[in-house]
Parts: structure tokens; C-alpha cells; sequence
């Protein structure tokens, strides 16, 4: 899995940071699906602000948001809420830094 790592993972904001391949405002969408494939996820929505990618995503029956900043060259999956999606995220750091879950 060398396109997609794991940057940082903040695990009190809910917040993932991606290390990707270099992208920009028009390529995000490609490697946003590329993303999806490979993590088994499904789009539910999709916003395009002045710099800023926002995707609705479900991974595993939890809605989490995929965003991609185009200034600060940063993409991050953050939880919706307090409550919801923080088990996801530790199981998605696990994927991405080649750590397999004691579930495996």
C-alpha cells in the first residue's frame, strides 16, 4: 500500500491525516475514488468549496468525512460526531500504517 499512509492520527478530534500522492483541485476526485476503492467505502454526497473537497463517505455502515484541502495540500478523514466513528478510525490507522487489528 504505498499510495496511501498514514500521516498522523489524532484520535481525540477524530481526525486521520493522510500521506498521498501529490494531487490537485482537479485530480483530487480521482484519487478520492481511488481512496474509496481501496478502504471499501461508498460516496453518500460530495461538496467543492473555493479550496476545500468534502465527501460524505460510509465505511462499514459509519458515515465519516473525507476532505482535501487544496492550500495546505492535506487530506484527512474526521468523525461526524463525538460518538460516532472512533472505532473506524483506529481501524483505518491500523490499514494504513500495515498494522494489522487484533481482529485479524
Amino acid at each position: 500500500m504505498a499510495e496511501f499512509a498514514l500521516q498522523d492520527y489524532l484520535a481525540d478530534p477524530g481526525r486521520l491525516i493522510l500521506s498521498t500522492p501529490e494531487w490537485d483541485m482537479d485530480s483530487f476526485p480521482a484519487l478520492g475514488e481511488h481512496f474509496l476503492q481501496w478502504l471499501s467505502a461508498s460516496l453518500i454526497d460530495k461538496q467543492l468549496d473555493a479550496d476545500l473537497h468534502t465527501w460524505l463517505i460510509d465505511f462499514e455502515g459509519c458515515q465519516l468525512l473525507l476532505k482535501a484541502e487544496h492550500y495546505s495540500a492535506s487530506i484527512w478523514l474526521e468523525t461526524l460526531s463525538d460518538e460516532q466513528g472512533r472505532e473506524e478510525l483506529a481501524f483505518i490507522a491500523q490499514l494504513l500504517s500495515g498494522h494489522p487489528s487484533a481482529a485479524d
